[in-house]
Parts: structure tokens; sequence; C-alpha cells
């Protein structure tokens, strides 16, 4: 049965759409079967997988009002055993949309129940907030995956977050598991990235994942391409980070088994 795992931190900029599709991308390479969900109204997941934003119809949108069952949603993408739901910038109204519904907080739970028999992992790709869109999230995953970017504040806004995912277990899912939390954007000639890897490994231990990802300049660019790290430059230190991190997280949930 998949295992369904949200990408989150409220902190914009530190890596969570660039981690979501080149781990999924990763994941596809090894003969997973993975599904990302781009819940966060920007699309950058969306767009970042060579689709055009524009010309999604169906989506988390429609997902998340119950107007479409899961399976229509998705579509394929080029990346090899990756499956989509893609996202558009109506998702911005589903936070108003849902306000006042009971169980508003098990909206995406309920509609990606039944996809579990058909991958191995769901991805979450969550919008940089603590709102209700990231809280469905929450509340439909198995666990978390927290990415923390190698620079001056990163630890800013962690103990909200954790606070946050505390609470979730408490009220709405009580198996809600940290996966672990992932530097990103290191840079090894950079006193500071040092310092962060030392105070974030020191704060959490066994929860950082042993792979970090580097600073890469072919990260940056795939985006723009449509593509994943995987299919833009398999060569790249980038792939080579995202391809260890994907070997790591099968490798802990095959001992867990």
């Amino acid at each position: 049965m998949g295992k369904i795992i949200a990408i989150a931190n409220q902190k914009g900029g530190v890596g969570k759409t660039t981690t979501t599709v080149n781990l999924a991308a990763s994941l596809g390479v090894l003969e997973q079967k993975v599904l990302i969900i781009d819940a966060d109204p920007q699309a950058n997941a969306t767009s970042g997988l060579g689709i055009d934003v524009d010309e999604v119809e169906l989506g988390t949108y429609q997902l998340m009002e119950h107007t479409k069952t899961a399976e229509e949603t998705i579509i394929q993408t080029s990346s090899p055993n990756v499956d989509l739901i893609p996202s558009h910038i109506d998702l911005v109204a589903i936070e108003i949309e849902l306000v006042d519904k009971d169980d508003r907080e098990d909206m995406m739970k309920k509609a990606i129940g039944q996809l579990r028999e058909q991958y191995d992992y769901i991805l979450i790709d969550c919008a940089p907030s603590l709102g209700l869109l990231t809280l469905n999230a929450l509340t439909a995953a198995d666990a978390v995956i927290i990415p923390i970017q190698c620079e001056y504040f990163a630890l800013e806004g962690l103990g909200k977050l954790l606070n946050t995912i505390k609470s979730v277990q408490r009220i709405h899912n009580p198996d809600l598991d940290i996966e672990g939390m992932v530097l990103t954007m290191y840079d090894s000639r950079l006193r500071l990235s040092n310092q962060v890897v030392e105070e974030v490994k020191k704060h959490f231990g066994d929860m950082v994942f042993d792979t970090i990802i580097q600073r890469n300049v072919r990260l940056g660019e795939a985006p723009s391409y449509g593509e994943s790290i995987i299919k833009y430059d398999a060569a790249s230190k980038g792939a080579t980070n995202y391809l260890n991190m994907a070997s790591e997280l099968l490798k802990k949930n095959k001992e867990k088994v």
C-alpha cells in the first residue's frame, strides 16, 4: 500500500517544490510508481513538470471540492512512473470555500484514500503557509518531509511548523509521522551553511536525512525547461543528491516494514 508524504514548510523559497518534483522523479527512476499532488496555488510543481498551468481544467481544486474523483484529475508527466494532480491559481479560493464546511480538514484525505492502492508514494507539494490547504495535506499524509535551507534564519518558523504538526497529530491525524528534515541549498564554501548543518543535526539528530541537497545551477535551471533534474541533467550534482535522497527514503521505509 502506498505511502502519502506531505512536503511542507510555511517559509517560502526553501526548496519544497524542487524537492517534491526531483524526489518524485528519482523514485520513478528507481522503479517506484509515484503521484505528485500540487497543493500550492502557485502551481510551480505543475509548471516545473512541463504542464501549461493555463490549460489545466481539472486538478487539486476539483479534488478538494469533491466535484471530480481523484482518478479524473490525474495526468501523466514525461517523467517515468510519475503522475500528477495539477494545480491552478483557482486553488486560492478553496480556503474560503471550505471554511464553513464540516470536516474541512479531511477533504483531501477523503478524496485520495483509494489512490494508495495504485502508487508506491504519493507526494503532496504544500503551499508556503499553514492554512487550510496545508492542514488538509497533513491530515491526509502518513508522514511529512521538511526542507530547511542552509541559510540565515533557517530555523526561524520551524517551531511554528512543528507545533502545527503536533496539533494535527493530536486532533486530526494521530498517525502522522515526521519522515525527516532535508537540508537544501547547501554551499560547502560558506561557513554559514556548515553552521546551519551543525545546528540542525545537533537539535534534530536522526530526524535529519543524511543526504544534503547542494546549491546547484542546473537544479535552478531545470524547472524553466519543464523538466526534473533527472531528465534535464542526470550527471549533475543536483541529480545525484536527489537520487541519494530517494535511495535513503526507500531504505528507511524498507527497514520499518
